[in-house]
Parts: C-alpha cells; structure tokens; sequence
C-alpha cells in the first residue's frame, strides 16, 4: 500500500510504532523509492522476519530530510531508505542519523560512504536528459546540459520542483559547482539556472505528475535519473527516451541510513542489511532497473541496459563538501530570484 506522506499518515504510524494490530513490532521507513519496489522489499523482509510489520512512507528525499529534522526531537522514523549523497551528508550534519557499519562495508568506494558511517550507497543513479520521443526526434534532442538553455526549447521544458526534490536539488547543485569550478563564483551557475528557467513550462510537485505530463507534451523535454526514465521506456507506454548528457552526468550515490534515535534499532539494522544484499541488488537491477553501488556484485549478473550505460557514462565531477556547505543557500537564492521569472522575460 502507498503511503502519502501526511501529517495524519505520520501521526497514525506513530500510534502503531510500538506494535500493529496482530502484535508485530512496527518498523518505520521514510523513502522516495516508491510504491513498487517499496513494498517488494516489505513483502520479503516480513516473510524473513515474520514478527515485524514495514511501514513505509513515499515521499521525495528532500521532504524526508525535512520531515527527520523536524521529528529530531521525538524521531519516528527507523530507516532512512533512499537520498542523495550530498543529502544524507546534510543530515550527517544536522546529527539526524545514526553510525551503523553494514557487513558489506568494504564493497562500497570511500566516496560512496561517509566516513563516520553515517550513511552507505545502495544505488547508483545517472542523472540524464529525456524527451518525448513522438514530439522530439532523436537527432534533434538536446544532447548535453547546456543544449536545455537554448532558445528552442522556451517553454518545452517540465522538471521535478527541486524544493521538493533531493534529485533536483543536486543536478541544480551540480551545475552551481560547475560555475564556481570554471570561475571560482556562483554567478555564472545562476545565469545557466535563469536561461534554463526562460525554458521550464511547469515545475511539477511529483515524479507522477512530470511523468504525465511528458507523456501529454505539456513539455516535451525534462532532465531526471535515468532508473525512471529508463523504467518508462522498457516497461510503459509513455514514449519516453533519454540521452546520457555528452560532457559528463552526476552520478548521484543513492544510499541508506538508521535515523538517530531511531526505537528499533536492531530492526532497523536488520531491514538495512536484507534490502542491500548481493541478491537484493540484483532483484531491484532486474525489476526496478537500479544500479548497485556494491562493487562485488559482476557486472554479468545485472541487465544488458546497466552494462551499456555504464560504459557510456564520463561522471561529472562533484565537490560533495561544498555542495553539503551551499546547496541550501543556492536552493533559496533560486526560489526567491529565478523561480518562473526567466518566462516572463
């Protein structure tokens, strides 16, 4: 069952937090990994632990970091599955999680950790361009970041509100980083978020929402991870196809945490170590199309898909730190001075 992320939903979850209606303990996760592969995993640790009742709440990364900070008096969360690197390092900050080396800790590179253990990588996620592929012909597709701030493509563009969005937030981040790499300043970064926000018809509210509307042409070209797009390329009849951007991508370590102060925490140590086993990664490559971030998993026993685009992906580089440092400041500086004003011009 989806869970929405209300405050009567968090509230009903806390009353059961202690044990369900059949006496299970209940084990509470917060995620943006959605319905399918959420209860998935459910299914297969209550089979496992037949003693304890998953409660999961979907909602976007960001939106999890806010609702943990603001429960960090009185936490009700467990687990923490599924962010960005540079969110989860937000949160290390702020003291919202808490230190658990996994038993396959060595399998994931330092820069897919913290190293506190705070957090761990599970997924490795492209970030790419898509586009309706009935609207746009592939030749004509923008192929790298800098195409989406052409003029052609004023008002053709819908993307993810990087409020709400840990997967926004970062490329928004990444393209700033880029800036201050190129000319030690923001500014330029800024100028780039203005031209592409000239092009941006709709920041929409959810995945969902961006999805349909891609799928209708209100837009006809986003930016999002490839896992989604490619999910809706393979498996629906949206007509979806993306391009892996030609300079270089953030690839963006998705991971896992325990929240601090967490009520369950051998539960939530249990639940963390069943959804990030060798066979659990291969499941989600092969049904929810993810890319493991343990490096002992053959890159022969993950889809046909994973293996080609790895090859083609040139990562962009990305100075977590000061992404950490400043991404809320830039995040603020965008909703305050560029946010639907590039479109009046």
């Amino acid at each position: 069952m989806r869970r929405a992320a209300s405050a009567a939903v968090i509230a009903a979850l806390t009353i059961l937090s202690a044990c369900s209606s059949d006496n299970r303990k209940v084990l509470i996760v917060y995620s943006p990994h959605g319905k399918e592969l959420l209860e998935y995993f459910e299914k297969g640790f209550e089979k496992a632990h037949p003693d304890i009742d998953v409660q999961w709440v979907d909602m976007g990364s960001q939106e999890v970091l806010e609702r943990v900070r603001a429960e960090k008096p009185n936490p009700q969360a467990d687990v923490w599955f599924g962010a960005p690197a540079e969110t989860f390092d937000r949160a290390t900050k702020e003291n919202l999680l808490q230190p658990y080396k996994p038993t396959w800790a060595t399998a994931i590179d330092p820069e897919g950790r913290d190293a506190h253990d705070n957090w761990y990588g599970t997924y490795l996620t492209p970030e790419v361009i898509g586009y309706n592929r009935d609207a746009v012909k592939a030749a004509d597709a923008p192929k790298d970041w800098d195409d989406l701030i052409d003029p052609k493509w004023k008002g053709k563009i819908v993307i993810r509100d990087p409020i709400a969005s840990g997967t926004m937030r970062a490329i928004f981040g990444a393209i700033m980083v880029r800036s201050i790499q190129k000319t030690g300043e923001p500014d330029a970064g800024y100028e780039w978020l203005r031209k592409l926000d000239a092009n941006t018809r709709e920041y929409t509210l959810n995945p969902t929402i961006l999805y349909q509307k891609l799928g209708r042409q209100e837009g006809v070209v986003s930016m999002w991870d490839m896992p989604d797009f490619a999910t809706l390329e393979q498996r629906t009849k949206i007509p979806i196809a993306y391009v892996i951007p030609t300079s270089g991508t953030p690839l963006l370590v998705d991971g896992i945490a325990i929240v601090r102060g967490t009520k369950h925490p051998q539960e939530a140590q249990e639940y963390y170590e069943f959804v990030t086993t060798p066979e659990a990664m291969i499941a989600a490559a092969d049904s929810f199309l993810r890319i493991p971030a343990r490096k002992d998993i053959p890159l022969s026993k993950l889809p046909g898909w994973i293996r080609d685009a790895m090859a083609k992906i040139k990562p962009m580089p990305v100075d977590r730190e000061v992404m950490a440092a400043h991404l809320d400041e830039w995040m603020k500086y965008w909703d305050a001075n560029i946010r639907n004003r590039g479109r009046k011009q």
